[in-house]
């Protein structure tokens, strides 16, 4: 057991399936990548996308976005933050996130986190009487869904205004309402890692027409907004086109030729990455020295991560523990850590954020816990293999 190696990558995700190919293929050699570049009487890849995408998240509106970090930036300007204005939000999550809420003027006000790695409804509440913020960017970080019921009753109650980061959420719902659909927009991501692979990419969804219509023109639309399907009247946009910078952040043809092919294999895809988890889950949940974070009764997620806690004291263990399990080629990334690496930072690393917090919490929360992706490159009995690995590794560390 001890010797036993893993040697897949864990970056490596699934080739593009011929449909989107062929898709992809049919923009390059029309030449009309540019969205608004189209023949007469055409309607482009990305209009189709954001109706597709529309109706599939049960939205009444969607725009394509160069990226979900974007598409977070102008959903606050969409809603008028002003400069030096509080926007509460988790501090454990991805830097992203806090950086759109900077990019777009705000001042991010962090949320300490529980041991379900959910937002701290407690603190949430304190911060939302004291801090006088408008605005909660609510990021599902790692696709773990806190109790929406709760959420939304403290933002009635204080008068905040939801903006749902579901870069980890696609797919996911909270009982029989999908994740992004509590909030006056949602925000989501097509990066490469995401459950839509485009490599850079993303979505603003709303239901408010003026919203819409002020995202569009941030987007990069000029006054060929009517170009899009999905879209509110023109008489809105009459009324915002004058007053709305352009912020150039539009989703071109070829991208969203390959997410068209790849949105009718969501559901499919989400059940698989969901397969996987539970054999990871089942697996660890009883091991030695791991502990698996609990999911709330009505969280219905998709997996396509894995988080769990190494039981011990000592930063050098976790550290060696995540040493044993890369000889052996299984990738972990460790969220505790005081110095930044690869995608992965501590909140208190984000020094920008004037005034750092205390957030015990969080930090001891981050202190042991350990995330690994899930792609679909891995079949079933590799991940059954994975979790082996991973238990003899954390039996090594504590016993040795």
């Amino acid at each position: 057991m001890g010797s036993r190696r893993f040697r897949k990558p864990f970056t490596q995700q699934e080739p593009l399936s011929p449909e989107a190919i062929e898709n992809a293929v049919n923009v390059m050699q029309g030449g009309r990548l540019h969205r608004y570049n189209v023949a007469e009487g055409e309607t482009s890849q990305a209009s189709l996308l954001e109706q597709e995408f529309a109706d599939y998240q049960d939205a009444k509106y969607c725009l394509a976005c160069t990226s979900g970090g974007y598409a977070l930036h102008i959903s606050l300007r969409c809603v008028g933050l002003k400069a030096g204005e509080p926007v509460l939000t988790n501090a454990f999550t991805l830097a992203p996130v806090p950086g759109a809420i900077h990019n777009a003027g705000g001042k991010p006000v962090l949320i300490d986190t529980e041991a379900d790695l959910t937002i701290d409804l407690k603190d949430l509440e304190s911060k939302a009487k004291s801090s006088g913020a408008r605005f909660l960017m609510l990021s599902h970080m790692r696709g773990h869904i806190a109790d929406m019921n709760a959420i939304t009753s403290i933002c009635e109650q204080h008068g905040l205004m939801l903006i749902e980061d579901c870069a980890h959420t696609m797919g996911a719902s909270w009982k029989s309402t999908k994740s992004g659909n509590f909030g006056k927009i949602a925000c989501f991501s097509t990066q490469t890692y995401k459950h839509l692979n485009s490599g850079e990419g993303g979505f603003l969804t709303t239901d408010d027409a003026e919203i819409m219509a002020r995202a569009v023109i941030h987007s990069g639309s000029y006054m060929l907004y009517e170009k899009h399907l999905c879209r509110p009247s023109n008489d809105v946009f009459d009324s915002v086109k004058l007053h709305t910078p352009n912020y150039s952040g539009r989703m071109d043809n070829l991208r969203a030729a390959i997410l068209r092919a790849q949105l009718k294999q969501l559901d499919a895809n989400c059940k698989r990455w969901n397969d996987r988890y539970h054999v990871l889950a089942d697996k660890l949940k009883n091991a030695s020295g791991i502990t698996v974070p609990v999911r709330l009764e009505h969280e219905h997620f998709v997996a396509s991560s894995f988080q769990f806690f190494l039981d011990v004291d000592d930063d050098v263990e976790v550290v060696e523990f995540i040493n044993e399990c890369a000889k052996r080629g299984v990738e972990i990334k460790w969220f505790g850590s005081d110095q930044p690496k690869g995608f992965t930072s501590r909140y208190d690393s984000w020094q920008y954020i004037q005034s750092q917090p205390d957030l015990p919490k969080t930090k001891q929360v981050l202190k042991t816990l350990c995330d690994m992706r899930i792609p679909l490159t891995f079949s079933l009995e590799d991940c059954a293999a994975i979790a082996d690995i991973i238990e003899d590794c954390a039996k090594q560390i504590i016993y040795s």
